[in-house]
């Protein structure tokens, strides 16, 4: 009775733990990702559209400025102090 108990409690703890760690990696793994001309090119024929080399300089201006606001928000948001209420 107790060894099935563990068994099955262990089993639970397992599977929580592998969600929490796959959520962790995967979201490590979108933050640090980069794509290069052809991957937008593809991406945006995908969609029905065809780009210029202006464009495609255009949009990843645009992901390396949302990349690094992202960074500095999050550092922003850890720096930043607890209001006390007032009295």
């Amino acid at each position: 009775m107790v060894t099935t108990l563990v068994a099955i409690g262990t089993f639970i703890l397992g599977l929580v733990l592998g969600a929490l760690g796959g959520v962790y990696y995967l979201r490590n793994k979108m933050q640090n990702m980069t794509m290069s001309d052809t991957e937008i090119a593809t991406m945006a024929k995908g969609m029905g559209m065809n780009l210029n080399q202006k464009q495609l300089a255009q949009i990843q201006r645009r992901m390396k400025n949302a990349q690094s606001n992202q960074s500095k928000t999050k550092a922003t948001a850890k720096k930043q102090p607890t209001k006390s209420p007032k009295k």
